[in-house]
């Protein structure tokens, strides 16, 4: 078309983790193409990828509690967590490659050893951690995990948790020393960063409103700049990752992989405290188990964080419903999701989840005392004025059609992309940013099936357990543990708290 004001080689949609992990791979891969982002906010990162709209926990599966479900039989399916781990290690062994070729520096401003820790009360849950460790801690992925159930151990892991704690009931926790907060958004802008110096055309206040098939066989975007003038720009392979925002923008596509597909956005707000005296006591990660009804994003979790330089701790999240799709969103976004092709899907999800959404309008409609309470159930002396109230980012569970039934809630991260591998999209959520590395490599082999067997040694030479499975290579899994945690500055030894 003439009035094409760009052809680039590649357009990255949305300045987050995903598209600055993607570019970061295919400027290795493929330094002479010409890659453009389009981010609709003034600065990377700001959306999801932000320190202060997500947990920041490394997902790793060493402490979250819902990617180990007890089985029928008694028995405990580690699989999932297994999955998560490895992919972790993927994207640890990337991040590790960047750093050693001073492609970005100062590990330490996004990534910091932190202990990961289980923590369940009564008696039921205590049986179940203790068989979730049986499993765990003899398989090579989760060496040196810990088991205590005795209040003096525990009292010496979480001081911050037991002080005060009048309970009888039975309490037990797993604890790993060796694992990680990870702020993804110091992560995302030193990663856009390190784009911009490749000279990566990176334009913010700029939004996609419209995708469509051109009969050249590229991908033309319609676009708003700052200052509302519409822009055309096309190219071979689009990348839609702007969280929240890729739904409506796959369906703009009409690809058909993308008919049927519909979205449940899900909000969630967390609790901080800053003040040093507390947040000196309390040196991990813990998780708990989430509340019967309560979707698996919203397990509660006392994490202490490292944003700006500065340490704090979160609680959370407390989970509730908004119709927006993004943060920065509108309220409009989930009723202008609701397509021909998806109605029946979304109409079954509806009536699948009512008890959900009824969850999240009773999470909403809290008062912060009433969220105190639920803190104080992790630490029994919390003092309201302690902690303040953070609205954390918005997330979108993809409601699909599958095997198990008509409209089903999705709770992970998945990839749409077209049969000719032209544009894919990012849907969902947790663990997300974690396994950024893993899904954009996914990406890149279904999208660029012609390339990837020439890309392969320098795949491997950033990541080394490429085309691997760990779990048959103990050696390489401890190889791959002690070089990234050289070259990301990590250890594992707990901090000792005061």
């Amino acid at each position: 078309m003439n009035n094409r004001e760009t052809q680039t080689d590649v357009i990255l949609i949305g300045a987050g983790i995903m598209s600055a992990t993607l570019g970061a791979l295919l400027k290795e891969l493929a330094p002479d193409w010409k890659i453009t982002v389009f981010e609709r906010l003034a600065s990377a990162g700001e959306e999801s990828s932000n320190e202060w709209n997500n947990a920041g926990t490394g997902h790793s599966s060493l402490c979250e509690l819902n990617y180990t479900v007890e089985k029928p039989d008694g028995s405990v399916d580690i699989s999932k967590a297994i999955k998560v781990n490895e992919e972790y290690q993927v994207s640890r062994q990337f991040w590790s490659y960047l750093v050693d070729s001073q492609l970005i520096r100062r590990p330490e401003d996004f990534i910091m050893p932190l202990p990961h820790m289980s923590l369940v009360q009564g008696q039921n849950n205590v049986n179940f951690l203790k068989k979730r460790f049986e499993a765990l801690s003899v398989n090579p992925l989760f060496e040196g995990m810990e088991y205590a159930d005795d209040p003096a151990t525990l009292a010496e892991w979480i001081p911050l948790i037991m002080a005060g704690r009048k309970s009888n009931e039975p309490i037990a926790a797993t604890r790993i020393a060796s694992g990680t907060d990870v702020n993804f958004g110091a992560l995302t802008r030193m990663l856009f960063d390190h784009l911009k110096r490749q000279n990566v055309d990176i334009r913010f206040k700029h939004q996609v409103d419209d995708v469509k098939r051109t009969n050249d066989g590229l991908w033309e975007l319609k676009v708003r700049n700052e200052s509302g003038a519409v822009e055309r720009h096309a190219a071979k392979f689009v990348f839609l990752g702007g969280g929240g925002g890729s739904l409506h923008l796959l369906q703009k596509t009409g690809i058909p992989e993308g008919k049927g597909i519909g979205g449940f956005p899900i909000s969630g707000i967390f609790m901080v405290c800053q003040k040093p005296e507390i947040v000196a006591q309390h040196h991990a990660k813990v998780y708990g188990k989430a509340p019967v009804g309560a979707p698996p994003m919203s397990v509660p979790h006392l994490d202490k964080r490292y944003i700006e330089n500065k340490e704090m701790l979160f609680f959370g999240p407390f989970a509730g419903f908004s119709p927006k799709f993004l943060k920065n969103g509108s309220m409009l976004d989930l009723i202008t999701s609701v397509k021909p092709d998806n109605i029946s899907t979304m109409l079954a999800s509806g009536v699948k989840n009512l008890s959900l959404v009824k969850y999240l309008i009773k999470e909403l409609m809290q008062s912060k005392e009433q969220r105190m309470e639920a803190l104080r159930e992790f630490v029994p002396d919390a003092k309201s004025e302690d902690w303040d109230l953070v609205v954390a980012g918005q997330r979108v569970q993809v409601i699909k059609n599958t095997s198990a039934g008509k409209g089903i809630l999705q709770f992970g991260t998945e990839v749409i992309h077209a049969a000719d591998g032209s544009i894919a999209a990012l849907l969902g959520a947790s663990p997300g940013a974690s396994t950024a590395v893993s899904v954009m490599l996914e990406v890149i082999a279904k999208c660029f099936p012609q390339q990837i067997q020439t890309w392969e040694p320098k795949i491997k030479e950033m990541i080394p357990s490429y085309g691997e499975a760990l779990l048959q290579n103990p050696a390489l899994i401890q190889q791959i543990h002690t070089s990234t945690a050289r070259a990301l500055g990590l250890h594992s030894e707990p901090q000792p708290v005061v």
